[in-house]
């Protein structure tokens, strides 16, 4: 029984055509590119800029519901 493992390995399977193994391993690769056409350090720069923006409205509205009062 285990005489001939070594080349029943090597075969293919009747059941797998080639054509279906190319399309598996062409699907399994990861483009890799420039996310929305920008680099790094600019992505980083919008990534601040909205981080800023969402705290300052975010004061803002504590302030306009009066859970926290500025100190003037």
């Amino acid at each position: 029984m285990l005489d001939d493992l070594r080349n029943s390995v090597n075969t293919e399977f009747p059941d797998v055509p080639l054509e279906e193994e190319n399309t598996i391993s062409y699907s399994s690769e990861k483009k890799s590119g420039p996310f929305l056409g920008m680099t790094a350090p600019q992505r980083f720069i919008i990534a601040c800029f909205l981080f800023l923006m969402v705290v300052i409205i975010g004061a803002f509205v504590l302030i306009l519901f009066q859970k926290v009062f500025p100190p003037i």
